[in-house]
């Protein structure tokens, strides 16, 4: 299960100081550990994110459940499941994460699936502002773990079967689905080339979390991940060309961000036909440690990057802390074209 931890000042430094932040020294468990978020005035008093239960999820090499079984596509028009072959402007993506069965885990994983989708068309309606909703599932197809599992990659990956049901859902509810990836130390294109048969689907998308990519000789949990604008941009090439060579609908290509350090020579990452690139920006706390987490990164962000915005029902609302209001959340400069719960 997750855990909270109090952050260390080291992270408030890191912050303060632009750079990458050291490690949050959570407790050792079988769960992958850290996290932090927060905000230059207020990390101190923060609290550390983490996922990963330690279960027998997914198809790691040398693990089991590893099938191969491909997407049932849905017969028609080659469009975005509400019309159209581009995000924006016209759509506001509006999201849930998670795992089914995984309450710990996001929004998603708690009850029936379809009452959760039905909840979120109906939530989402308070942050259109004049554009229509596009719902959006984030399932982590790749999660992290605190154990480097047979190929000693701390991940695992999702049964294609998980996959396909949760695309089936997306599909009746006229839905987006974003694979969501957890490196571990395993790369971020080797994992958007196992996923590639789901990624040729005009309904898929990515949503890269470099918090928990780490390198050869570190632990998820040990030390925050990090990645390059380099990185991402050769990720947002690899799926630019398969948007391209199936004519699929502009796809979203996301990456989420904890705080500054996270992704660094950002303007490496270029802009590519057939993919709109967002940023969910997801910092934990009061209202006023989100809002300069989020000002402080949208400043470090390329302005091609449309900005994206995490919430969370259980972390934002410890102690005196209140879950902001949509209200709160499109007043942000600039406004949120996605917006997400966990």
């Amino acid at each position: 299960m997750r855990y909270r931890s109090t952050a260390v000042g080291l992270i408030a430094a890191a912050l303060l100081a632009g750079c990458s932040a050291g490690p949050a020294a959570p407790p050792q468990t079988d769960v992958a550990a850290p996290a932090s978020s927060g905000t230059p005035a207020d990390q101190a008093t923060q609290t550390s994110r983490s996922v990963g239960p330690d279960v027998g999820w997914g198809a790691a090499p040398g693990t089991t459940g590893e099938t191969q079984a491909g997407p049932e596509s849905t017969p028609g028009p080659k469009e975005l499941p509400r019309g159209g072959r581009e995000v924006f402007p016209r759509y506001r993506l509006f999201g849930y994460s998670g795992y089914p069965g995984a309450k710990a885990l996001g929004r998603l994983g708690i009850g029936d699936i379809n009452e959760r989708m039905v909840e979120m068309e109906e939530r989402g309606q308070a942050y259109r502002k004049g554009r229509e909703l596009l719902p959006t599932m984030e399932l982590i197809a790749t999660i992290v773990h605190g154990k480097p599992g047979a190929d000693g990659m701390y991940r695992t990956r999702v049964d294609d079967q998980v996959i396909q049901s949760w695309l089936d859902t997306a599909r009746q509810h006229k839905a987006i689905l974003l694979l969501n990836i957890q490196p571990g130390r395993a790369n971020f294109i080797d994992e958007l080339k196992y996923f590639e048969k789901w990624l040729k689907e005009p309904d898929v998308g990515v949503a890269l979390d470099p918090e928990w990519a780490v390198d050869a000789n570190q632990k998820p949990g040990a030390v925050f991940g990090n990645t390059t604008g380099q990185e991402l941009n050769e990720c947002a090439e690899y799926v630019s060309k398969i948007v391209t060579d199936n004519d699929l609908p502009q796809k979203v290509f996301l990456y989420h961000q904890l705080h500054v350090g996270i992704v660094r020579s950002e303007t490496d990452l270029k802009e590519h036909p057939g993919i709109a690139l967002v940023k969910s920006i997801d910092g934990i706390g009061s209202y006023k440690m989100k809002k300069e987490t989020y000002d402080v990164i949208v400043k470090r962000t390329p302005e091609y990057v449309h900005k994206g915005f995490k919430l969370f029902y259980e972390e934002d609302t410890r102690g005196s802390w209140k879950l902001m209001t949509p209200d709160e959340v499109m007043g942000l400069q600039p406004e949120p074209e996605y917006v997400l719960f966990e």
